[in-house]
């Protein structure tokens, strides 16, 4: 199972599209870009064409990372008698017991975590305490900064 990519329907979709997008139109990008480059004449000082490459090997690295993460994709469905339940797909509004702060965070495999748009992978210390967790409950997460504690306020099926 520690090779599984844990997702959602959802999440398994948007992956695939992502992976046709990059090997359609994003590829066609890259080779054109390569193309123009290569037409401005000497390759070792040409900076448009080194850069060009670089793009190209980060995208094949992507498309790769993307072709073994659905490869080994897992879907993981919500107990659909536990609607109150957090789970892989939820949706969940905390509160911080300290300060009382409020954010919504949503729970995603690691493959589709990004703190920055509060996509939280169920293997974070704060998905792991949060999983099968529900409205009302608080949860310690171990943080850098010392233990941090969490009111569980919703949890809502995305």
């Amino acid at each position: 199972m520690s090779n599984d990519v844990l997702l959602t329907k959802e999440g398994l979709e948007k992956l695939k599209g992502e992976l046709v997008l990059l090997k359609t139109v994003e590829r066609t990008k890259v080779a054109d870009a390569i193309k123009e480059a290569k037409s401005h004449g000497d390759l070792k000082e040409n900076a448009a064409y080194h850069e060009a490459k670089l793009n190209q090997q980060r995208l094949d690295s992507r498309i790769a990372d993307l072709e073994k993460a659905i490869m080994r994709a897992k879907i993981v469905e919500r107990p659909e008698d536990r609607h109150d339940l957090a789970h892989l797909g939820s949706k969940v509004k905390l509160e911080d017991v300290e300060f009382g702060d409020e954010f919504t965070i949503t729970l995603v495999g690691s493959f589709g975590a990004d703190a920055t748009h509060n996509l939280i992978s169920i293997s974070s210390p704060l998905g792991e305490a949060l999983l099968s967790k529900v409205v009302g409950e608080v949860i310690e997460v171990e943080a850098p900064g010392g233990n941090q504690k969490y009111k569980i306020l919703a949890v809502e099926s995305v």
